[in-house]
């Protein structure tokens, strides 16, 4: 296994084509102060350029996937600019898995509140244990969580997204299957296994279609019906002129698995 570490994010090489992203922090429940989203921010950008990398599993060590912002941090920093930066700081953060190349799995267990409940809503695959509890419950003191409430309100309903920003009340792990914000809910035995089988699910298919197909799914997502379309048929079409697409379409019509090269 290849490590690269971090004191606050480890970066390892969990399987071929698979990577990990370790949240390394549990005596504060992997809280997303400024220094670990600095961390974050640059484990993603050496993640993405890693050769070979089909897709990235957010992981974390201790019981806590996160409790969000490190609300000691800010509360000595009671200063507009300190604030202002946090969250924009955060929310590129957020945009930067979007935006990565590679499918990122969110592997959950714990509690997921607040920053870290968007930090999942962020992810394009989620997958907790049972056990685990995802809760935006900044408003309960006096804080709506606005920016949580963007990767929600994409992921989830508009008015369940609502109910959690609103009431800051826990779901539980079920609960947050039925209404979209993870994929799979599992026993926490199984959590690690559920997530490899997935990323080797993804792994196995070719990268420019994954690639491709990643990126725009959250552009179109952005625009007008018209455009999406538009956007997807020429998608659509530069994919299919992919090597890895040619063969798949004959291995269809030859009724025989697709014989793909480990760089497809």
């Amino acid at each position: 296994m290849t490590a690269v570490n971090d004191p606050l994010v480890i970066m390892e090489s969990s399987a071929p084509g698979i990577w990990r992203l370790v949240l390394n922090k549990p005596d504060s429940f992997n809280a997303l102060s400024t220094q670990m989203l600095q961390s974050f921010q640059t484990a993603l950008t050496a993640v993405s350029a890693q050769l070979g990398c089909r897709v990235v599993i957010l992981a974390v060590q201790g019981k806590a996937f996160s409790a969000g912002h490190d609300l000691r941090e800010m509360r000595n920093h009671p200063e507009r600019t300190y604030y202002t930066e946090l969250f924009a700081l955060c929310s590129k953060v957020m945009m930067q898995i979007q935006q990565l190349p590679q499918p990122v799995v969110a592997q959950v267990q714990g509690i997921a509140t607040a920053a870290s409940c968007q930090l999942v809503s962020m992810c394009d695959l989620a997958v907790a244990a049972d056990s685990a509890r995802f809760a935006v419950s900044g408003i309960n003191y006096g804080l709506f969580c606005s920016t949580p409430g963007v990767g929600l309100s994409r992921s989830m309903h508009r008015k369940q997204a609502m109910e959690m920003l609103l009431t800051g009340d826990f779901i539980d792990a079920p609960l947050a299957v039925e209404r979209g914000l993870i994929n799979h809910s599992v026993p926490l035995a199984l959590l690690e296994y559920t997530v490899l089988d997935v990323c080797h699910k993804i792994a196995a298919k070719p990268e420019p279609a994954v690639r491709m197909g990643k990126a725009l799914f959250y552009r179109q997502l952005e625009m007008g019906l018209s455009a999406a379309y538009q956007l997807a048929g020429q998608t659509m079409a530069c994919n299919m002129m992919d090597d890895a697409a040619q063969e798949g379409f004959q291995a269809f019509l030859d009724k025989r698995k697709p014989s793909w090269s480990p760089q497809s």
